[in-house]
């Protein structure tokens, strides 16, 4: 007597069927995404008229005056010192958080759920929203610090600028690298934790060499979406809170693209930014897959 053992995959009758079920999405995709990098693309080697579109082939010049602007190599400085403080700060708070999580809320999910609301806010209405807290004139917070003696103005401080939106994008950020951290220590067999406890190993050196090691898969990925985030998605809180300034300090990369092509109409040195910052990205994720990966463990069943 045989079993029969049905097909791993979906199998279809026809080769038309598959086509039209992902015809939709392959619509979307080229018309948000295909169509819009292939333009910006061409328009990175054109010097564009911004009222007719129209332009002419200039090959590398975009880059060449992009690349021989001060004011866009301190546009890389800010991205990379942003995207690191980022990245860096969210994962650790959001690491802490998840094992305290763990380990104090346990299975009560409407006191977890607390923690993870403000990555449903708008990254405009976040800066906003750390805007009031830490203005100079009437910013709670900023008041605290000055009774403090403590010297505060984003307005005028460069490093108070890049201060403020690095907390708004970490407040951000949090609680999306909270949701897969607490998922991966949730995942961490018991069994594992108990025998370091019984060896004599305390809570933080089971965090430390248990439960990290375990996660680090989590981890890997997270550092690759937080970069992401951190280079792209920032937008909305530079042009909520400081929008670029003072004197450029936070003026990142994909903000000053936006004032470039938006405000300045220089369609083809924008677009030559978008590329060089797609590349920048690319060139890091690159590196984080050859070099950190090999630090990552992923369990074998």
């Amino acid at each position: 007597m045989s079993i029969h053992t049905p097909p791993a995959g979906a199998v279809f009758r026809g080769r038309l069927l598959p086509w039209l079920l992902l015809a939709p999405q392959l619509a979307i995709l080229a018309l948000f995404f295909f169509r819009p990098a292939a333009e910006g693309l061409r328009q990175a080697f054109h010097l564009a008229d911004p009222f007719t579109g129209r332009g002419i082939y200039v090959g590398l010049d975009n880059f060449r005056a992009l690349f021989a602007e001060p004011e866009y190599l301190d546009s890389i400085r800010a991205s990379l010192i942003f995207a690191g403080l980022v990245a860096g700060i969210a994962m650790a708070l959001a690491f802490v958080l998840a094992a305290a999580a763990d380990r104090l809320l346990g299975d009560r999910p409407a006191l977890r759920s607390t923690i993870i609301w403000p990555y449903a806010v708008a990254p405009a209405v976040a800066g906003v929203l750390w805007l009031f807290l830490l203005h100079p004139s009437f910013g709670v917070i900023a008041r605290l610090l000055h009774e403090a003696g403590l010297a505060w103005n984003p307005l005028l401080d460069g490093t108070d600028a890049m201060a403020l939106i690095v907390a708004a994008a970490v407040w951000k950020q949090v609680s999306y690298n909270f949701i897969f951290f607490f998922a991966a220590i949730r995942s961490v067999p018991k069994s594992l934790i108990e025998a370091a406890a019984i060896d004599g190993a305390g809570p933080l050196r089971r965090l430390r060499d248990v439960v990290w090691p375990l996660v680090s898969p989590t981890s890997f990925f997270l550092l690759v979406m937080n970069l992401i985030y951190a280079f792209f998605d920032s937008f909305g809180i530079v042009d909520a809170i400081t929008e670029g300034g003072p004197g450029g300090a936070t003026r990142l990369m994909v903000y000053k693209a936006y004032r470039d092509g938006f405000q300045a109409q220089d369609l083809g040195g924008s677009a030559a930014q978008s590329i060089v910052l797609m590349a920048l990205v690319g060139v890091l994720t690159v590196i984080q897959f050859g070099w950190i990966e090999r630090k990552v463990s992923y369990a074998r069943s």
